[in-house]
């Protein structure tokens, strides 16, 4: 008999929204409801889903096997323990947490309890589907850039971990080692009345273990959005628009020009939402991402931000 697993999600904003569309997609899913400190934001997000809503976090949590964490990042640590005590798996968005002694605790409790931890570094589903993960070389060279106009979201944590940590994970899980010596620069916008954590416009060069070195970019005070990625193999590059779905491949590997159209880089988000839900089940071995693989992507992101030292 298949098990039936309840399913809550921690956040009643826009990102709670998408990760309680893909619960409710799924099967072998009781989608239970959805917990905000906001009752009138729980049971706005709530009602529309029809499900619950909660503001108790221990009522919420005593009704659910599988939690979504999609509150603003400085919770995220906080959600996930209390979870994780009562032997819920979690899968939380990006990043991790918002200390490196939050996110090691978050992986220390899960290993302990023999609970599934993921987090949504859902653009390796795009990876995969290209066929990076195949190519039978290390990369010589990294070259990514992350530009986002200004905004009013996620002024919780620097621009590091707001929009660099997805290439800073994506770079990790190519070069499959550690990273090694790293410099960064920096800048803030300056505007009246503005207030965020960190940096808003960042650049980092980082030296991997197994000699690739890699060069990030990440800007929410952009004049236009960009998302590229260059990578360079001992056999050729290959350069990426992760924003407009297409590449280039100047290598002999047979990748997927046609990447855009697979299913799991169709949904990313779906595809690791899903991945997350087979691993507790036992269908897979692994989430997309891993609570340890992210800490790692977390702890680069909190060096580079000690060397732009705000």
């Amino acid at each position: 008999m298949t098990r039936v697993l309840r399913a809550g999600v921690a956040g009643a904003g826009v990102f709670g929204g998408y990760h309680a569309n893909k619960y409710k997609q799924a099967s072998d899913i009781d989608f239970v409801g959805i917990y905000d400190l906001d009752i009138e934001r729980a049971q706005t997000a709530a009602t529309a889903h029809g499900v619950a809503a909660f503001d108790d976090l221990d009522a919420f949590l005593s009704s659910i096997d599988v939690l979504t964490i999609a509150t603003p990042a400085f919770a995220h640590a906080a959600v996930a323990l209390a979870a994780l005590e009562k032997g819920i798996h979690v899968y939380t968005e990006k990043p991790l947490a918002v200390t490196s002694r939050d996110g090691e605790a978050m992986v220390a409790m899960a290993a302990e309890k023999g609970l599934v931890l993921a987090c949504g570094h859902q653009e390796r589903a795009v990876f995969e589907a290209m066929g990076l993960y195949d190519v039978p070389e290390k990369p010589l060279r990294l070259e990514a850039v992350r530009n986002g106009t200004a905004s009013t979201r996620n002024l919780d944590v620097s621009v590091v971990l707001d929009l660099m940590i997805h290439d800073l994970d994506l770079a990790i899980s190519l070069a499959g080692c550690e990273a090694g010596g790293l410099q960064a620069t920096g800048r803030r916008r300056e505007d009246e009345g503005y207030s965020a954590v960190g940096g808003d416009e960042v650049n980092a060069e980082v030296d991997f273990e197994n000699g690739m070195k890699a060069v990030f970019r990440a800007s929410r005070m952009a004049a236009e959005r960009e998302r590229t990625m260059r990578i360079v193999y001992p056999s050729g590059t290959v350069f990426i628009d992760l924003l407009n779905r297409k590449f280039e491949n100047g290598t002999p590997f047979a990748l997927n020009s046609d990447f855009a159209e697979a299913d799991i880089a169709r949904d990313p988000l779906g595809t690791s939402v899903f991945r997350f839900l087979d691993t507790v089940l036992g269908v897979r071995d692994r989430p997309l991402c891993t609570g340890a693989e992210a800490l790692q992507a977390l702890e680069l992101g909190f060096a580079i931000d000690e060397d732009v030292a705000f």
